[in-house]
């Protein structure tokens, strides 16, 4: 096919060249230009709370910039208590849901039974539970006037029934176990969905009975999920509240409820915000381990 140049008859004019339409470059925006908005919000809304809090902690009452706060909440006995008392409720609390949460995971994953995905539905919802209202159930129960003491008192004719431990450190610990569990659950069914039931199949075919299959097959691809729930339920525990506010128990003394007594009950807000700080700082510090934890496992 001849070309347009082609079908000019001598002493025509040369075609003219059409221009192209060039499009401007655009100007590319910074990275950090989108980064500016979020930064800003974190900084008004965390950051800058959080560095009042740190420094009213070195404000004592008396006036002046002093660490005085820190030795005074340092070397109380109250302080030590409240320290002693969180990481023992933390990691009881911890081996607990690691332990309940392994058990009950490889029941509603591997034990067919009627309900069985309804149930794991279940767990997801009970994630958006407020902590209280577990612990508001577990009094309705177990409370001194609650169902089990009123069905005992009724029955025997006693001016109270046995069950009184709901309000010691021990009702605390099963209240925070019974709350906590789903968060190991979770991320223990996610790994129990993309294990190979082939090697489950080919272990029972070679004479293996179910605990030496938990043992060698299923719990060594449930290490990395209990590594990230473990550590996720620990830096929770270490910062609870509504359980330990609500089940009344008595001498139970955490750093939040530390930081509440100080602030609220006694106005000392030095020694608030420096309970405040420390627990920030274990917080902070165990998340830490949790991200490397989590990033080494491949959780």
């Amino acid at each position: 096919m001849a070309s347009p140049a082609e079908l000019l008859l001598p002493g025509d004019p040369a075609p003219k060249a059409v221009p192209t339409a060039v499009a401007s470059p655009r100007r590319a925006v910074p990275a950090f230009v989108w980064a500016l908005p979020p930064v800003a919000l974190l900084g008004l809304f965390f950051l800058y709370p959080l560095g009042l809090v740190v420094q009213q902690s070195v404000q004592p009452d008396t006036g002046g910039t002093s660490l005085q706060p820190y030795s005074d909440v340092f070397a109380s006995e109250a302080f030590r208590e409240a320290l002693g008392t969180t990481v023992w409720l933390a990691a009881g609390a911890t081996v607990g849901c690691l332990v309940l949460g392994f058990a009950l995971a490889l029941v509603i994953a591997f034990v067919p039974f009627p309900g069985g995905k309804a149930v794991a539905k279940f767990i997801d919802v009970f994630l958006s539970f407020p902590s209280f209202l577990i612990t508001l159930a577990l009094l309705f129960i177990y409370g001194t006037k609650g169902m089990a003491n009123g069905v005992w008192t009724d029955a025997t004719g006693a001016a109270e029934g046995p069950f009184q431990f709901l309000s010691t450190p021990w009702g605390v610990l099963l209240a925070e176990i019974t709350y906590f569990t789903p968060f190991v659950m979770r991320p223990l069914l996610a790994a129990f969905s993309q294990l190979d039931t082939a090697q489950i199949e080919v272990a029972s075919s070679l004479g293996a009975g179910p605990a030496r299959i938990v043992r060698r097959v299923i719990l060594p691809e449930a290490l990395p999920a209990l590594a990230a729930g473990g550590s996720l339920v620990l830096v929770m525990c270490l910062n609870e509240f509504g359980i330990v506010l609500f089940t009344g128990a008595k001498g139970v003394t955490t750093l939040p409820m530390l930081v509440y007594s100080k602030a609220i009950l006694e106005s000392d807000y030095p020694a608030a915000c420096v309970v405040a700080v420390v627990n920030i700082a274990i917080s902070v510090g165990l998340y830490g381990l949790y991200r490397v934890v989590s990033r080494r496992v491949g959780a």
